[in-house]
């Protein structure tokens, strides 16, 4: 194993509730939609492509109305998240300091710019992590953004730790194994390797 790759949602944080407060401010003030958003319904569409939530949380719209909501609820939420960030899950910082004495670590999400550097800064994990890739720069799919980090960073077997279906065909499409954070927003019930904690992965690889 010469790398580990890193979901964000549901498996470093959880920042449902203030990306739904973002979401729903960003609605509000800036649609006529009458739609509420909350933790909750924003915990369904987490792990998908920004595309794909404005399909999800805007059918209603145009694309290109619904693309510009996107671009305004992401903005919302970048500046919401400087001051309100999400909530670490228990261990993730002192366990990512483990595994970098170790291990090259990485992060791959389908979130907008910003979003990663807001989350390694909250949880203070930016010196562990040697590279990230995300929707929002590659505009692409999970697994073939998988694939973009490991050839530009010469991976030729890595592993990925994530919290969703999405996550676990992204691995498959790329070529490389799975662990599902049993703890997150997701569900994989035919995964084969999982973890209850973060902390799970200091037995698994240390």
């Amino acid at each position: 194993m010469d790398g580990i790759i890193f979901d964000v949602d549901g498996t470093l944080w959880d920042s449902t509730e203030p990306v739904a407060a973002a979401w729903d401010r960003a609605v509000r003030e800036n649609s006529s939609l009458d739609l509420t958003l909350d933790a909750k319904a924003m915990g369904t569409v987490f792990g998908k492509t920004m595309t794909e939530i404005g399909d999800l949380v805007f059918p209603s719209l145009s694309p290109a109305e619904r693309m510009n909501l996107l671009d305004i609820c992401f903005s919302y939420e970048n500046r919401y998240l400087e001051d309100h960030p999400g909530s670490a899950y228990p261990g993730v910082t002192e366990t990512i300091r483990k595994l970098a004495e170790k291990y090259s670590l990485f992060i791959v999400s389908n979130c907008q710019l910003g979003y990663i550097e807001l989350m390694m800064k909250s949880l203070e994990i930016g010196p562990y992590i040697k590279d990230h890739l995300c929707f929002g720069e590659t505009l692409v799919s999970k697994g073939e953004t998988i694939l973009m980090l490991m050839e530009r960073n010469g991976l030729k077997d890595p592993v990925y730790i994530g919290d969703t279906q999405g996550d676990a065909d992204a691995c498959a499409y790329a070529g490389i194994p799975f662990i599902f954070a049993e703890y997150g927003l997701g569900a994989v019930p035919k995964a084969e390797t999982r973890i209850q904690r973060f902390e799970d992965l200091e037995k698994m690889f240390l």
